[in-house]
């Protein structure tokens, strides 16, 4: 990502978060604002993309991958179900402890 995007990310957030409506010209003067210059046509783009989509769910959608369906599981049926319950049992594990440098024969302050 170029900073002249990065930059134009920013100034939507910026907006986004003060409850301004989203145009390209008050982009445009964000970025002027933050002395970043900028290719003409990308505070156009993000306008137009604030415009079509919910900022809020872009933002809270980030890591999901979007492409992805959720899979449906079967139900088991008669007696299965206790026995599907127990590995969710099982699946909390304790986390290692960390070690220490001074376990490895080393420290930071050697």
């Amino acid at each position: 990502m170029s900073a002249g995007e990065l930059a134009c990310t920013y100034a939507v957030l910026i907006l986004h978060d003060d409850g301004i409506p989203v145009t390209a010209e008050k982009i445009a003067s964000l970025v002027k604002a933050a002395n970043v210059s900028v290719e003409s046509y990308w505070p156009g783009l993000f306008a137009k993309l604030a415009e079509k989509r919910n900022i809020e769910d872009l933002v809270m959608n980030v890591g999901s991958g979007g492409g992805a369906a959720p899979m449906a599981v079967a139900a088991p049926s008669g007696g299965a179900a206790p026995a599907a319950a127990a590995p969710a049992a099982e699946e909390k594990k304790e986390e290692p402890k960390e070690e220490s440098d001074d376990d490895m024969g080393f420290s930071l302050f050697d």
